[in-house]
């Protein structure tokens, strides 16, 4: 599909679901923040300035407690200013990462299954932190560069007005010139690191998830090599932006200086003439100072503007591929039925869009509630294919489908995440209670290895499971989809990597959910428990269903 030719970023925000009042009270914190560094200099300078003379004490004591209360409001007003803006970006992203979540399920599986995992995992992880950060990075900073500026400039130029449109024209200097080059050093950097980021995060996994095969296939050298190019295409596209960048820095500490520098050209005479007072030189000479320090934040809110907006075309990118196509077959809805029917095929076709053949074609088919159906062959005929129709993930590339009933898919390779037992049981339901998670994981075969744990249910599996064995590994992916309170399971092969009476096993358990009410979906290579199973579909080499 064609993307809108429109700005990423202008399109990933409103996913964000910014509540832009929050937004804008964490701007009037901020500047009221960087409004007391301003004001911090001035009062101090005029209060040095004054004590110089050796006024009475009564006269600076106004000025001293101004002094401390601007000492306090501006670390207080800034603890303020972070909560406000973090609570808002930390929102965000999980707002958008909702709305990313929910449109690629409900879209076209192939276009997320033609990504790596890595790359997926960057889109949704660090591309989605990317686009959040811009609220707290480059919105707010803006801001209150903005309006702090202006507070400098109307403070200076009331004392002195030529000292306060220098100061304006110094600012915008540094406010544009600055973070233009930092944008432009952003460019040429983010062009050539997202990709090197999007390899490396791929590599990384490949390498930290390995189980053996790569080193047992051979693969594991040229993995590793592939994570040594991208860390060092990485570290040369960040040098490449680091000369603009180190520029950009030299220009807003020389305004600061020329700022001061021109204060004095101007104050001194206004001094001798009588028009500026000395206590009010030291506050325009000083002033500028802290003035710098609001716009002296833009190069880096450019930066992060740019990578932003590089993540933004990336997670939109993702979903216009994902989005479902206008000429597609409509989804399977899931319909009422008081027929006892859980799902129904007619001349059912089924296959990724991508490949010209579907992998499975002609199935007529009918599995009542609390049925069972087997579906048996070799690898790569089309059984995970088959399966992922009939659960609903992929629509079906002709002929009909009903389904009456919502299902849970368990796939293959499934992810154990790097959690306890329990909470990744939780991850098919949340209330699940440690009595349940017991019993299931009994039923499963792993009461055993449980009570062999040193902390029980609240062992740590490991990254992907890497703690648990193949067999294990499979048994508490099934036991998570028993859990599940779906009236329909849908299970790829549940019983890999385990011995053959195992297999038949938990096969054959599973199967015999069926007396629960449970409707049950499965493949599988193990044809020692299919006697358990209402119908057996066996997919043959020509990838046509055979009864």
């Amino acid at each position: 599909m064609t993307a809108p030719r429109r700005d990423p970023l202008r399109r990933a925000v409103p996913l964000l679901d910014v509540p832009w009042r929050r937004v804008a009270g964490a701007v009037t914190l901020g500047s009221l923040a960087l409004g007391c560094a301003v004001g911090l200099a001035a009062v101090a300078a005029w209060l040095i300035a004054r004590a110089s003379q050796q006024p009475p004490v009564l006269v600076l004591s106004v000025a001293a407690v101004t002094v401390r209360a601007f000492g306090v409001g501006r670390g207080t007003l800034r603890y303020a200013e972070r909560l406000v803006s973090h609570d808002v970006a930390l929102r965000g992203v999980v707002s958008l990462r909702t709305t990313l979540y929910a449109r690629l399920a409900a879209g076209r599986p192939e276009a997320v299954a033609a990504l790596r995992e890595g790359d997926l995992l960057a889109r949704t992880g660090a591309d989605a932190d990317a686009v959040g950060d811009v609220v707290v990075r480059a919105f707010v900073p803006a801001g209150v560069a903005a309006a702090v500026s202006l507070v400098a400039v109307a403070i200076v130029g009331v004392l002195l007005p030529e000292a306060g449109l220098a100061l304006l024209l110094l600012l915008l200097v540094v406010g544009v010139g600055a973070p233009w080059l930092a944008d432009r050093a952003a460019r040429e950097t983010e062009l050539r690191s997202v990709r090197a980021r999007a390899d490396m995060t791929a590599a990384t996994l490949d390498v930290l998830g390995d189980d053996g095969s790569l080193a047992v296939s051979g693969a594991l050298g040229p993995r590793l090599d592939d994570l040594r190019r991208a860390d060092r295409e990485l570290t040369a596209a960040t040098d490449v932006g680091a000369r603009t960048s180190a520029t950009s820095e030299a220009i807003q500490t020389a305004a600061t200086g020329v700022a001061v520098v021109v204060a004095l050209l101007l104050g001194v005479p206004a001094v001798a003439s009588g028009r500026l007072s000395p206590e009010d030189l030291a506050v325009v000479v000083l002033t500028p100072l802290a003035a710098f320090e609001g716009v002296g934040a833009l190069p880096a809110a450019a930066v992060q503007l740019r990578r932003s907006r590089a993540a933004a075309a990336r997670i939109m990118a993702l979903l216009d591929d994902a989005a479902p196509d206008p000429g597609a077959p409509a989804p399977v809805a899931v319909t009422a039925s008081n027929d006892g029917v859980a799902l129904v095929a007619d001349d059912l076709a089924c296959g990724w869009p991508s490949r010209r053949a579907p992998a499975v074609s002609g199935l007529d088919l009918v599995v009542p509630v609390g049925g069972s159906l087997a579906v048996v062959g070799p690898s790569g005929v089309g059984k995970t294919t088959l399966l992922l129709t009939l659960a609903g993930l992929l629509a079906p590339a002709a002929g009909r489908l009903e389904r009456h009933a919502e299902a849970s898919w368990t796939a293959e390779d499934a992810h154990l995440f790097d959690t306890t037992v329990l909470e990744n049981l939780r991850v098919a339901r949340g209330d699940v209670t440690e009595a349940e998670a017991r019993d299931v994981l009994a039923a499963v075969g792993l009461g055993a290895w449980l009570d062999a744990l040193p902390s029980g249910l609240e062992t740590v599996v490991g990254t992907g499971g890497d703690a648990v064995s193949g067999g294990e590994r499979r048994r508490l992916l099934v036991a998570r989809a028993l859990v599940s309170r779906a009236p329909v399971l849908v299970v790829d092969e549940p019983a890999e990597h385990l011995d053959p009476a195992g297999a038949d096993a938990l096969v054959r358990m599973i199967l015999g959910l069926t007396a629960h009410g449970r409707t049950v979906l499965l493949a599988t290579h193990h044809r020692g428990a299919l006697d358990a199973a209402d119908v057996v579909l066996t997919l043959d080499d020509a990838h046509a269903p055979a009864p």
